[in-house]
């Protein structure tokens, strides 16, 4: 009997996807793209964490990142061949290979560049008389016999060191190289030898064969231990006085190890075994930071030490690597999951409205064969296998796109997102439709909004749901997005909750301004109004769900894009922060000026627009805290809260009122008053050479705190550009000068000394031509562009990962309105054409239909425009206090602002989406119009139809 059933099933699935080919592939595409989106968000999460997390690794210095196991030199108490033979290479690689194969997963080791071998823990004084000594003090320098020296470096001069007979404790000779940068530095040369006291001061002589270049500098081998490349001079902490002496290493050969047992430099054996993140992905940072945990202090210690001895340790700052990935990570992804419940939300409306007008369209059929007998399990059957005929193969596709357009990430989160799409597809269309037809409904009932009210338990759904938004909105605004433990959904679907109350309250208010309307409208000559009006209230397409589709579609891209332009703003913001202007030229040091000749020959160079020369002097002693408040009347940007007591120290910065004004109106610092800073009266500018006297009294200009400081009185300050008074006319928050909050400002003009330390540009200056105008000056300056300072900030895999996120949430967004906008009104294209036909016969024309149409649709699409609109500005004012950008936008950068960035409401991204709703639907109406203008009023109007 069932293999009967689905004999008879067969040809029913195929008539109907002969019957509607159009339908079908729609709606294979459709579902393709959202399981698309749906499996490749997963995968691009993944994708970026893993590389987040490999570059972190891959960029970390060696002397962190690399794993250490060390232990002292074999004890005195077991012979001395035992001794030599433990410091030997065989023993040394045995112990390096069964650590390696040690290693728990997921840690694996770049076996490539792993190192072992004897050092000196402790700096040997070499006292040769041609070694360099810049303040009468010996150098001191460290001997290390490390494997693979040959294998990682390249011989510059000499000979590679060598072992010509076996090395052992009593051996007094042995042979080593230095890098050519210790070499250049210690004046080392192939021959030279340098002695090395033991524990019993006996000397042995090193002779220095050769000289060897790196193949990697930067590579573990050489940078795990830096002295190894390159030489350092250092401050000794021993002596009583602040002099300098210079430490470097000496590679001996690869078997001199024992040679070191005898000395009273510590030696110690070690592996150094640097990881390999080929191999890493980002869900692995938990068991990665677990794993090092147990090999520094746990289970893994233990199995160290039964392969290396009981007396090995442990070492790497690995560890501190991953957490900080981790935190990063957990700080970003908060602010992802918001974007990912706004896209999955409109997509899955959008995919609920797809089923509401496939079953609208069947409606009829259905009714049909449930009046003729048919069970809701046999029509439910046939429409779930017809479904799933097109959309399982479509969702496959969908995962198999995503899995090849994004190499990197797990399959089955991907996997599952996408089943997930094509499951609500296949259940949601045929219990829909089913679910209609449980009771015969009368032929041609109206299903219009204006007649339908609403019952008691949707208004307890509507008020559970008003009381989730706001708790969530809460909830974010007072500790963020971030939560103990993971993510909090309740609190990232805020904006979906915002834009379905929304939608709600304006389904309810909707008929209310069109009955208004309607009235005075249906007074004037002419049906065209009021039938616009009256068919717009009742339309289906008005109802709650299209609604909700579009305002969470615009939400989300209004989200999404304040997102992206707040971390436009906060990079360009901090780099600013950071160079001052477009460009800036200052010395090597903090008083070196700028030549008056090269402030000319920059400021004639081919787009620079503006020149602010600035003289900087930094940690001016500030006079006492005045009693009381004090201070000038704000002036400026505001007159911003500070402390007096913390303002000790400022930095004066002396300038040119009029082109640092202009410098500011170009660059968006805040409004300088220049006028106050004019230099008349006893501030006048100073004859050149003439000093001034300790009575004069400049205006000035200081932060809020330094203003607090100071008080309105004159007072006496000493610096380098001469002795005077200040009065504080003003104050302002920011200058371009200086990175400290702490400031005074005068007119560089009354100033003693003048002359820049500072050269402000603005404008696109060519940066090869800058840079050899100042190189032309023959002195050193350093040259500093905005927007190279800018680009740092985009240096990290998961934070350009993140951003392309936001990015497509937008786009998907966009997308998901107008495909919102256009099933709203094929929905009920049908019944339009149906009308026009009728009001065709009754005499209506073909432009009068098209303005029927069109202005049926302006009060939904006016409607859906003005709610995301309102909805989305709403969104971003409730949670910009509740999301912080800095993980996107700067973390990860030394010397960066580190302040909160918040959301700000981005114009394009709200105005464009809606803009494009109401223009596509005037399209899709006047469309619909000129096709029913095409066909004869007796193809649509049929006996017996009861449209």
């Amino acid at each position: 009997m069932r293999h009967n059933d689905r004999a008879a099933s067969a040809p029913w699935i195929r008539t109907r996807l002969r019957t509607a080919p159009g339908a079908a592939t729609a709606l294979a595409v459709l579902v393709l793209v959202t399981a698309f989106l749906a499996a490749a968000f997963p995968r691009a999460v993944d994708a970026y964490e893993t590389k987040g997390l490999r570059h972190d690794i891959l960029t970390a210095d060696a002397g962190r990142s690399t794993l250490e196991v060390a232990r002292p030199q074999p004890g005195l108490e077991l012979p001395q061949a035992q001794r030599d033979d433990e410091a030997r290479s065989p023993e040394l690689a045995r112990i390096g290979a069964g650590l390696l194969k040690a290693l728990p997963a997921p840690l694996r080791a770049d076996t490539s560049s792993v190192a072992y071998g004897v050092r000196t823990s402790k700096p040997a004084v070499a006292n040769e008389p041609w070694l360099p000594r810049p303040e009468a003090v010996p150098p001191q320098l460290s001997y290390v016999a490390q494997s693979g020296l040959k294998e990682h470096a390249t011989l510059a001069s000499g000979a590679w060191p060598t072992t010509p007979q076996e090395v052992t404790s009593d051996s007094r000779e042995v042979q080593g190289a230095v890098t050519e940068e210790t070499a250049a530095e210690l004046k080392v040369k192939a021959g030279a030898t340098i002695t090395l006291l033991t524990a019993a001061q006996e000397p042995i002589t090193v002779t220095i064969t050769g000289i060897v270049a790196p193949r990697d500098p930067q590579g573990s081998y050489w940078s795990a231990d830096p002295l190894l490349r390159t030489p350092s001079l250092v401050l000794d902490t021993a002596s009583p006085f602040p002099v300098h002496y210079w430490t470097g290493t000496v590679l001996l050969a690869e078997d001199s190890g024992p040679a070191l047992l005898s000395t009273a430099a510590e030696p110690v054996l070690f592996w150094r075994i640097p990881p390999d993140p080929a191999g890493l992905t980002g869900p692995d940072d938990a068991r990665l930071t677990s794993v090092i945990a147990s090999l520094e202090s746990g289970p893994g210690l233990l199995k160290v030490r039964e392969i290396a001895g009981d007396t090995a340790v442990f070492a790497t700052g690995l560890g501190h690597i991953v957490e900080a990935n981790a935190r990063m990570r957990d700080a970003i992804s908060p602010v992802i999951a918001v974007a990912a419940l706004g896209i999955g939300s409109v997509a899955a409306v959008v995919l609920l409205m797809t089923g509401a007008l496939i079953a609208g369209r069947r409606k009829a059929e259905l009714a049909l064969m449930r009046s003729r007998g048919g069970s809701l399990r046999g029509i439910g059957g046939r429409l779930l296998a017809e479904t799933a005929v097109t959309v399982l193969p479509a969702s496959a596709l969908g995962l198999l796109l995503a899995t090849l357009a994004v190499g990197e990430g797990r399959f089955w989160p991907g996997a599952l997102a996408a089943a997930g799409v094509g499951l609500l597809v296949c259940v949601a269309l045929p219990l829909r439709t089913t679910l209609q037809h449980i009771r015969p409904t009368l032929h041609g009932a109206r299903e219009d909004m204006v007649s339908a009210r609403p019952s008691r338990r949707r208004t307890v759904a509507e008020l559970t749901l008003l009381v989730l938004a706001v708790g969530a909105v809460t909830a974010l605004r007072r500790r963020g997005t971030s939560a103990e433990g993971g993510t909090d959904l309740l609190v990232s679907a805020a904006p979906v909750l915002v834009a379905l109350i929304a939608a709600l309250v304006l389904v309810r208010l909707y008929p209310l301004p069109l009955r208004l309307a309607t009235r005075p409208v249906a007074r004037l000559r002419g049906a065209i109004g009021f039938l616009s009006l009256a068919r717009a209230g009742r339309s289906s397409a008005g109802g709650a769900l299209p609604l909700l589709a579009l305002l969470l579609a615009l939400a989300t891209a209004a989200f999404g894009g304040s997102v992206i332009a707040g971390i436009g703003d906060a990079r360009d913001d901090a780099a600013l922060a950071s160079v001052g202007a477009d460009a800036r030229i200052s010395g090597a040091s903090e008083r070196a000026t700028l030549p008056d000749e090269l402030v000319r020959t920059v400021r004639d160079l081919d787009g620079v627009t503006g020149a602010a020369p600035v003289r900087v002097e930094y940690s001016v002693n500030m006079p006492e805290a005045v009693a009381g408040d004090g201070g000038a009347d704000g002036g400026g940007a505001g007159t911003g809260g500070g402390s007096a007591d913390d303002a000790k120290a400022a930095a004066l910065v002396g300038i040119d009122p009029a082109s640092y004004a202009e410098l500011a109106r170009a660059t968006g610092l805040p409004a300088f008053p220049a006028a106050r800073l004019k230099a008349t009266g006893s501030s006048a500018p100073l004859p050149e050479g003439a000093e001034a006297g300790p009575d004069r009294v400049l205006p000035a200009i200081a932060s809020p705190a330094v203003a607090a400081r100071l008080g309105k009185e004159p007072r006496a300050i000493e610096t380098l550009s001469g002795d005077f008074k200040v009065q504080i006319v003003g104050t302002v928050t920011r200058v371009a000068s200086v990175s400290p909050t702490d400031f005074l400002v005068v007119n560089s003009a009354a100033l003693e000394q003048k002359a820049p330390t500072t050269l402000l540009l603005t404008g696109a200056p060519d940066p090869g031509k800058l840079r050899a105008a100042v190189e032309g000056s023959g002195k050193e300056y350093a040259v500093q562009l905005r927007s190279e300072e800018r680009a740092r900030y985009v240096n990290t895999p998961m934070q350009a990962g993140a951003e392309r996120i936001y990015l497509a949430a937008v786009a998907a967004g966009a997308g998901y309105a107008l495909l919102a906008v256009l099933l709203s009104l094929l929905q009920t294209a049908p019944e339009r054409r149906t009308l026009l036909a009728r009001l065709r016969t009754m005499g209506l024309t073909t432009g009068q239909g098209r303005k029927l149409l069109a202005f049926e649709a302006t009060p939904q699409a006016l409607l859906a425009a003005g709610g995301g609109l309102f909805t989305g500005w709403a969104t971003i004012v409730l949670l910009s206090p509740g999301i912080d950008l800095v993980p996107l936008a700067l973390a990860g950068v030394a010397g960066s602002d580190t302040s909160p960035v918040l959301l700000r409401t981005d114009l394009w991204s709200l105005a464009l989406p809606a803009a494009g709703v109401v223009a596509l639907a005037a399209a899709v109406a006047g469309v619909q119009a000129w096709w029913a203008s095409r066909r004869g009023s007796i193809t649509e109007l049929r006996a017996g139809d009861s449209r």
